[in-house]
């Protein structure tokens, strides 16, 4: 009998039992398809070895005119620049005390020391920094005081506590990301309160790294509210803390989402250079406050900010108002007859979530519909109309665009928006949303892997209350696949030569270089595979023996001395019965033919791997199969 040759049909298929997907692939983890055939996607390494403080949520990166390169990252407690693989915070300063309206109190034996500032405006886990302070007399030197320090406690509107520490950067982390300091502990000599020249200069308040619906005792973190307070909710402190922020040339212009916005002057260098609130830049005129997305045009050169404060009531945000600066100005937001300023407002919806630039367009989302931002030009400058309603979209980072083209994730579904809005057809739609924790949907983040023409989408499965999964369609060959991996945040290849990603490791990684996980020292194996769907041998009919395998494998790329996979064969009789017999063999790239010995009428095939510096790509494998008897 001829050897059986077994060509698959690409992609993951969910959608329908496993058995009538006879042909295609049913389950696998960390691959991909190219040309209809899949391979082990490609590996991750850390860029760098430090880690930074909270979770990111927010990367871009941008290039100078003096060709330094740029990474804009926001976490739920941190804004930072990543360069050459150093992070240089750059959080705003929300407010700056007077000479001594900060006192410290120590007590005898202990580390924590209660700080007492009439109007403080923190919250805990803040960060705060102190100058001009002197010794309060004993172990708790000037030293020991005038440094940056997280909050530990607030104990009312007037005061706080701190954890005294030896002199130490906050780059003193451990790999999960938490700081570690050492105590200093008092002792009865530390008697004083500072001095009177005791400055503090708060930092923005942090955001939250879980999504919260509704606050007050009990429904919001620990200590964010007190006994018997209301169900309010603080936009700002008591939200998902999530980021957006884009270039202006060689600057950077970032906001909280529904929160302040802020201008990055590269020109200062990266040390001791914070971001500054937009309407306190010199010669600002009429600049938003508050946003829930800021954007520079590349087109036309206007800085967008979407869901923000009207000019004539600053402060107070209109969460369906877009308004846009003067043509190359990031300063001047007041319209007049002699500049290009002025503002739209959306007609449906609720808020806006997100804007996504496309080359021709920009896209905006609200709650409910879709509309489309044109630049038109004076005298108007832009226009807007709606494209679409009684859409979703899960998340503001759910979506993502590839040239004209963009594709999100709603709720229990995909689109996609090429000129008019589509249901995208996915074959693992059930899978995904059967096992999603829809509490934490405000982590998803779409990226775009345009080398592999895909896009994917980190999630949170229902257990996790973090991004733990994937999901990836192909746009190019049409198919989707799935998959195991923490991810927070990601950016493309372009300005760098590889894609960048956040994990929940408080790390970053450069993705898609060799085959292994990074994440460890020295790196470990990734485990990656792909399962068949049942075949049936003589269409079931009759029973099979199956006596060999022909490999066809490429190991291209492999770091491996002798990189090889485990091809697992199983057998069974009926479709709704359990695999009876099982073979595994190991297959490296010398291994011409393998010799099995099973019986059945369906069977179905694995290949995996979890060698360290293995790649993969699957080919045309063949079977010899002989009849075998019939009943």
């Amino acid at each position: 009998m001829p050897l059986t040759k077994l060509q698959f049909r690409p992609g993951i298929n969910r959608e329908i039992t496993s058995y009538s997907n006879e042909g295609g692939w049913f389950d696998g983890d960390k691959i991909r398809f190219r040309f209809g055939f899949p391979e082990k996607i490609g590996g991750w390494q850390r860029l760098g070895n430090s880690t930074f403080l909270g979770s990111c949520r927010a990367l871009h990166v941008w290039r100078t005119l003096g060709l330094e390169t740029y990474l804009g990252m926001g976490t739920h407690l941190k804004y930072y620049v990543e360069y050459g693989q150093g992070y240089y915070d750059i959080t705003p300063i929300r407010r700056t005390t007077s000479a001594g309206a900060v006192t410290f109190a120590a007590t005898d034996g202990s580390a924590i020391l209660t700080v007492t500032d009439g109007t403080h405006g923190a919250v805990a886990g803040d960060f705060v920094t102190y100058t001009d302070a002197v010794s309060l007399g004993g172990d708790i030197t000037a030293a020991v005081l005038n440094q940056e320090y997280q909050i530990a406690s607030v104990v009312d509107s007037s005061t706080y506590t701190i954890v005294a520490r030896a002199v130490a950067s906050l780059s003193q982390i451990t790999i999960d990301g938490e700081y570690t300091p050492t105590p200093v502990v008092a002792n009865a000599s530390d008697s004083g309160d500072g001095g009177a020249g005791v400055i503090g200069a708060y930092q923005i308040n942090i955001g939250l790294d879980t999504s919260v619906f509704g606050t007050g005792w009990g429904a919001g973190p620990w200590s964010r509210g007190s006994w018997g307070s209301a169900a309010t909710i603080d936009l700002i402190k008591d939200t998902l803390r999530l980021w957006t922020h884009d270039n202006f040339g060689e600057d950077l212009v970032f906001n909280v989402v529904n929160g302040g916005i802020y201008y990055w002057d590269s020109s200062g260098g990266l040390s001791n250079n914070r971001g500054v609130a937009l309407s306190d830049l010199a010669g600002a005129s009429s600049a938003p406050t508050v946003a829930t997305q800021i954007m520079v045009s590349d087109t036309d050169r206007h800085v967008i900010a979407f869901g923000c404060d009207p000019v004539d009531n600053p402060g107070v945000q209109d969460p369906l108002l877009i308004r846009f600066s003067d043509q190359e100005s990031v300063t001047e937001w007041n319209p007049t007859a002699l500049n290009t300023a002025g503002d739209l407002r959306i007609g449906s919806g609720s808020k806006i979530i997100r804007a996504v630039e496309t080359r021709q367009q920009t896209v905006v989302f609200t709650d409910t519909s879709l509309h489309a931002m044109q630049y038109l030009g004076p005298p108007f400058t832009f226009g807007i109309s709606k494209l679409s309603e009684n859409i979703t979209i899960q998340s503001p980072n759910a979506a993502v665009a590839i040239d004209d083209r963009i594709f999100w994730m709603g709720r229990n579904e995909f689109y996609l928006y090429e000129g008019t809005v589509n249901r995208l057809p996915c074959t693992v739609r059930d899978y995904v949303f059967n096992d999603f924790n829809f509490d934490q949907a405000e982590k998803v983040y779409a990226s775009a892997n345009t080398a592999n023409s895909e896009i994917w989408w980190f999630y949170p499965s229902a257990n996790s209350a973090e991004n733990d999964r994937y999901v990836a369609f192909n746009y190019l060959e049409q198919v989707w696949t799935y998959g195991t991996m923490a991810r927070t945040a990601w950016v493309d290849r372009g300005v760098e030569q590889l894609p960048i990603a956040a994990s929940t490791d408080k790390r970053l990684y450069n993705h898609e270089t060799g085959f292994d996980d990074g994440s460890t020292v020295p790196a470990s194996p990734i485990t990656a595979y792909v399962q068949s769907s049942p075949i049936d041998l003589g269409d079931g009919e009759q029973f099979v023996f199956m006596r060999r395998m022909i490999p066809d494998l490429d190991f291209r790329n492999s770091s491996a001395d002798d990189p090889s996979v485990d091809i697992t064969t199983r057998v069974r009789n009926f479709n709704s019965g359990n695999y009876l017999r099982t073979t595994t063999s190991t297959v490296d790239g010398d291994t011409e033919q393998v010799h099995l010995r099973l019986r059945g009428r369906q069977f179905s095939m694995r290949v995996e791997s979890d060698g360290e510096g293995v790649g993969w790509r699957l080919g045309s494998m063949r079977y010899d199969l002989r009849p075998d008897g019939r009943r």
